[in-house]
């Protein structure tokens, strides 16, 4: 809560409370205090309901702590706190380790596939909440140019795998209005950061190798915006 308000006190005009690692009526009592308190500073409020694996800043969940959002909660936690958008939980996770070996199948290139998205859980929710936002946390594809891109050039990923983009898209095509992607963007820079010095291993200048560095995730993101989200020419 401590956080939430700084960020409010600061003139955000949205902010996220996740308390998603607490039992339903300890995340609906935090989360409601913070929705009382932004929307009386006119800010507006995204919570989440389950958990999602991974590492996202300081919070790290695991695997058997992670838990899928259950569809019969939504409408009481909603309700409750009053939240304006509720990120889900239907499989994404946080960091490019997304899954393990275990979890998924190899494709003929002996790529890691991962378990599909729980759009029944998506389809349920929206359901119970019809028109109500939506959004996917831990929703990087995790490309795998840029896994293949950052090993071939001193790296070590190995069996690093995200969200299919043709899942993302699909979610993007129904209630979920926002999509969180991070990983994505670290890879593109990392890889081609990584490629720069090895063929330029003389180079020192930041501003030699942050120039491509950028054009990278400039490319990616404007790939993300029109072929997965579907959100170009929407600001």
């Amino acid at each position: 809560f401590e956080t939430c308000k700084s960020c409010i006190d600061g003139g955000f005009t949205s902010v996220m409370i996740d308390a998603s690692s607490k039992p339903f009526a300890e995340n609906i009592e935090i989360t409601k205090k913070v929705v009382e308190y932004a929307h009386d500073h006119g800010v507006v409020v995204e919570a989440e309901l389950g958990a999602l694996a991974g590492i996202e800043d300081d919070v790290k969940v695991s695997a058997e702590e992670s838990h899928y959002t259950h569809p019969e909660e939504v409408e009481e936690f909603v309700a409750k706190t009053g939240c304006d958008s509720l990120a889900i939980a239907i499989g994404t996770s946080h960091g490019a380790y997304k899954f393990t070996a275990a979890q998924c199948t190899r494709n003929e290139k002996g790529e890691l596939v991962p378990p599909p998205l729980r759009f029944d859980i998506l389809d349920e929710v929206v359901k119970r909440l019809p028109g109500f936002p939506i959004v996917l946390h831990g929703s990087s594809s995790v490309p795998q140019d840029f896994v293949r891109m950052i090993n071939a050039n001193g790296g070590r990923m190995p069996d690093a795998v995200g969200i299919p983009e043709e899942q993302l898209r699909q979610a993007a095509r129904s209630a979920v209005c926002k999509i969180n992607i991070d990983s994505d963007l670290r890879l593109a820079m990392t890889g081609t950061i990584r490629q720069f010095f090895n063929e330029h291993p003389d180079k020192f200048d930041p501003r030699e190798y942050l120039k491509p560095a950028r054009a990278a995730i400039k490319e990616l993101v404007a790939h993300k915006i029109v072929d997965v989200l579907g959100c170009d020419g929407k600001a």
